[in-house]
C-alpha cells in the first residue's frame, strides 16, 4: 500500500484497539488482527487493549476484566503480532488517554455525540444494561483520544466501519480551528464583527493554512470477509454463535454440526446453493480452490450431505489455527512473557502520548 499523505514518521503510522472481552473468535481474528499481523510489516503499528473501553458497556461487573486482558494479550501475540515491530499495549496503563479525552470533552458539542449511530443502536440492542451514562455517551470521544494521542496516518478499519473515524476527523479539526498556530489572532480579528458560526469556520479555514498539531488521519480500508456464526448471523459473542480461536479441535467439529445451512436443503438428496449457505461462507475464506470447488458442485448435485461438506471446512479451519494454538499454548507456559510485552509497551506508548499531551497541553493555555 502506497500512502500519498505526508508522513509523520518514516514508515507511516497506524493505530488501532480491541475491547477485552475474553479470547477472541475466528471473527475477531479474521476481521481485525489477521489484518494487523500483515501491517507490520510496512507501517509503525500501534495496538491496544481497550480497557478503558470495556468498561463503557460492563461497568457493573468486572471480575473478568483482567482474565479476558490477559487472553486478548495471549491471542495478539500467538496470532503473529511481533512487539519487535509494534508496540502492544494496555489502554489504561497510558493514563494520557483518559486525559486528552478530558481536554476534548471541552469542546466537543454534545449532539456530536449523540448522532454517532452506534449510540443509540447499543442502547436498543443492549437493553439488559444501564447505558445512560456519561462514559457510555462520551466513548467515542475516548476513542477519538485514542487516535490522536498517536497521529496516525491510518486508521486500518472495514468498510464498514469507516463512519467511526469521522468523528475523530472532525475532533481534531475542531481542536486545530480552535487553537492552532493562527487561531488567537484570527480570533481576535473576528471577534468584533461575525457570529459564533461564521467565526469557527474562519477559523477552521486559518487552521487548514498552517501545520496541524492534531493531522487528521485518513482510514486504511483492510479485508473483511463476511465470517457467519453457528447462527448464520454475523460472528459475535452477544449471539453466542462464535468459534473460538484456540477452541479445542473436537468442539470445533461438535459446534460447526450445529451450524445452520441452506434452509431449502432439508433432506439429504435435495440440491442445495452454496450462495446462500453460511457455511459456503466458511468456505471462501478458510478452504482451497480446489475444496471449495468440490463443496459448491457437491452442494448444487445432492453429491454429499451437509455433514461432509462442515468436514471439509472443519479441516480448513483447524489447519489455518492449529500454528496459532500451538504458540498459544507456549505463551500459557510462561506467563511473564505477557507481562514484559505490556510493560514495554506501555513504556514505548507513554513516551510518544507524552509529546502529543504536551503539544496540546501548551496550545489550549495550560502550560
Amino acid at each position: 500500500m502506497s500512502p500519498t499523505t505526508p508522513r509523520t514518521t518514516p514508515r507511516p503510522r497506524v493505530l488501532s484497539g480491541m475491547r477485552p472481552t475474553g479470547r477472541l473468535h475466528l471473527g475477531n481474528y479474521m476481521g481485525a488482527l489477521y489484518n494487523w499481523v500483515n501491517l507490520q510489516q510496512d507501517y509503525d503499528c500501534y495496538f491496544f487493549i481497550a480497557d478503558l473501553h470495556a468498561l463503557t458497556t460492563d461497568y457493573a461487573d468486572t471480575s473478568e476484566l483482567h482474565r479476558n486482558i490477559q487472553d486478548v494479550a495471549l491471542d495478539f501475540l500467538a496470532a503473529g503480532l511481533d512487539p519487535g515491530r509494534a508496540v502492544i499495549f494496555k489502554q489504561s496503563e497510558v493514563m494520557h488517554h483518559a486525559q486528552l479525552c478530558t481536554l476534548f470533552s471541552m469542546m466537543t458539542p454534545i449532539p456530536w455525540l449523540e448522532r454517532v449511530p452506534s449510540y443509540k443502536d447499543q442502547q436498543a440492542q443492549l437493553t439488559d444494561k444501564d447505558l445512560n451514562t456519561y462514559g457510555f455517551l462520551g466513548y467515542p470521544l475516548l476513542q477519538a483520544a485514542d487516535i490522536l494521542l498517536y497521529k496516525p496516518d491510518f486508521v486500518p478499519v472495514g468498510a464498514d466501519q469507516v463512519a467511526h473515524v469521522e468523528l475523530t476527523r472532525e475532533v481534531a479539526r475542531r481542536f486545530n480551528a480552535l487553537y492552532g498556530p493562527r487561531s488567537t489572532a484570527a480570533a481576535a480579528h473576528l471577534a468584533a464583527t461575525a457570529s459564533d458560526k461564521e467565526r469557527l469556520a474562519a477559523l477552521e479555514g486559518e487552521a487548514r493554512t498552517v501545520q496541524e498539531i492534531l493531522p487528521e488521519p485518513k482510514v486504511l480500508l483492510t479485508p473483511s470477509p463476511k465470517l457467519p456464526g453457528l447462527d448464520g448471523r454475523k460472528m459475535s459473542k452477544s449471539y453466542n454463535n462464535t468459534i473460538m480461536l484456540s477452541e479445542p479441535e473436537a468442539d470445533l467439529r461438535a459446534k460447526l454440526k450445529t451450524m445452520v445451512t441452506d434452509p431449502a436443503r432439508i433432506r439429504r438428496t435435495d440440491p442445495g446453493n452454496p450462495d446462500v449457505c453460511p457455511v459456503f461462507d466458511l468456505h471462501k475464506v478458510f478452504s482451497s480452490q480446489e475444496t471449495q470447488q468440490k463443496a459448491a458442485e457437491g452442494c448444487r448435485s445432492a453429491g454429499i450431505g451437509c455433514i461432509e461438506c462442515k468436514n471439509w471446512v472443519a479441516d480448513a479451519i483447524i489447519e489455518r489455527i492449529a500454528p496459532i494454538q500451538a504458540r498459544r499454548r507456549d505463551l500459557e507456559s510462561r506467563p511473564s512473557v505477557i507481562d514484559d510485552v505490556l510493560a514495554n509497551g506501555k513504556d514505548r506508548a507513554t513516551k510518544r502520548a507524552q509529546q502529543t499531551l504536551d503539544e496540546v497541553q501548551l496550545a489550549m493555555g495550560l502550560r
